[in-house]
């Protein structure tokens, strides 16, 4: 393994990444280390959420009791997060999209898609200076899912079509990190006998 600080190590890639996890699954530390050793954009569902905040000159609660009332917010995220993957899917160079649909929403113009997870109390152990208790992260999942289904037909416990499902309790940050970067090091287009397909999105 190498000894070099996970904010050093440089990886020469020009793939577009997906991260997709629950709450407390480690993505933004993750989605962080990964910019800056790619050197590159990194997006999240939540920098489009709070970019549409501002642009309806809202506060995040009041976008949030917004979005509970109905589908309008969670859709124009999404449908700006789907194309920004077309966008990036096109560019041939590095990316990161993360959000809790983006290896949905990016597709096939994704060349990596990544889900992170962990056991519920770790998850939870993580959030605590978030102030969201474990209630809420209960109700925030359900929520989600079911609104992913309703919206979309689409069953977020469906993982079959992502390359990488990693336990993040399991590693240290900087094994995670260290794990995935393994991965694109050692990712040869030429070997690859291609991605499992992943079903429509249609927004």
């Amino acid at each position: 393994m190498s000894t070099e600080n996970p904010s050093t190590a440089e990886i020469d890639t020009t793939l577009f990444i997906t991260v997709s996890g629950p709450p407390g699954c480690g993505a933004t530390t993750l989605c962080t280390q990964l910019a800056e050793a790619m050197g590159c954009p990194y997006v999240s569902g939540g920098d489009i959420f709070r970019e549409i905040a501002d642009e309806q000159e809202m506060t995040l609660n009041q976008l949030t009791a917004k979005a509970d009332e109905s589908d309008e917010i969670d859709r124009a995220i999404d449908q700006r997060l789907q194309s920004i993957a077309e966008e990036w899917g096109m560019a041939n160079k590095p990316f990161i999209l993360e959000s809790r649909l983006a290896g949905w929403l990016a597709g096939e113009r994704a060349d990596l898609r990544i889900w992170l997870d962990a056991p519920e109390d770790v998850r939870l152990a993580r959030i605590e200076d978030r102030g969201e208790t474990e209630a809420e992260m209960r109700v925030r999942e359900v929520s989600e899912a079911g609104r992913y289904k309703s919206y979309y037909e689409i069953d977020i416990d469906e993982r079959e079509f992502y390359d990488l499902n990693i336990n993040t309790a399991r590693w240290s940050k900087r094994g995670v990190f260290e794990l995935v970067r393994a991965a694109l090091e050692e990712y040869d287009p030429e070997a690859d006998e291609g991605a499992f397909e992943t079903p429509t999105v249609d927004l």
